[in-house]
């Protein structure tokens, strides 16, 4: 498994070389808590199975490291995140992506739909995105198995973060 370290490489400075200009510090979205309870699509309460697949929250670091990478360099989507504090970016889906997959972490941050309020990401980003996320853990050598079950899971958040016109 390819290994990321996040101290040793700030995201921020490389997404910041590869896109341009990025200010660090400032955060595009506010972290407004969470108003409603997020409920893990396809995971019964306390199923930890696809937590502990993805490497639990090393794993779940990592990939999330290889995605944010991933998506400096994708000249699709960059440009939603030129205002982003790629290392709280980072630790935020890692926390989110821990609760929804049954891990021990609890989200605090801001539903997606506030998340991207504004951003007017098309459907054509979004795929983008997730092909990003394909390649993350590709990288990862993740079972399909487990990366159809991390999928599922984030396909049913589509309609909160697709522009409505976009969405047919």
């Amino acid at each position: 498994m390819r290994s990321y370290n996040i101290a040793k490489r700030p995201l921020w400075v490389l997404a910041a070389v590869l896109a341009g200009s990025i200010h660090s510090g400032a955060v595009a979205h506010s972290a407004a808590p969470l108003s409603a309870t997020i409920a893990p699509t396809g995971l019964q309460q306390g199923d930890n199975s696809l937590y502990l697949a993805l490497g639990e929250y090393q794993g779940l670091s990592q990939l999330m490291e290889a995605f944010v990478l991933a998506i400096a360099v994708d000249e699709r989507v960059i440009h939603h995140f030129e205002r982003v504090d790629i290392e709280r970016f980072h630790q935020m889906l890692t926390l989110h992506l821990c609760e929804l997959t049954g891990g021990p972490c609890e989200y605090t941050g801001a539903d997606m739909v506030e998340v991207h309020r504004g951003m007017r990401i098309s459907s054509a980003e979004f795929n983008a995105v997730v092909e990003n996320l394909i390649t993350a853990m590709q990288q990862q050598q993740l079972s399909v198995s487990t990366q159809n079950r991390l999928l599922a899971i984030l396909a049913a958040m589509q309609h909160e973060i697709v522009y409505p016109q976009e969405q047919k």
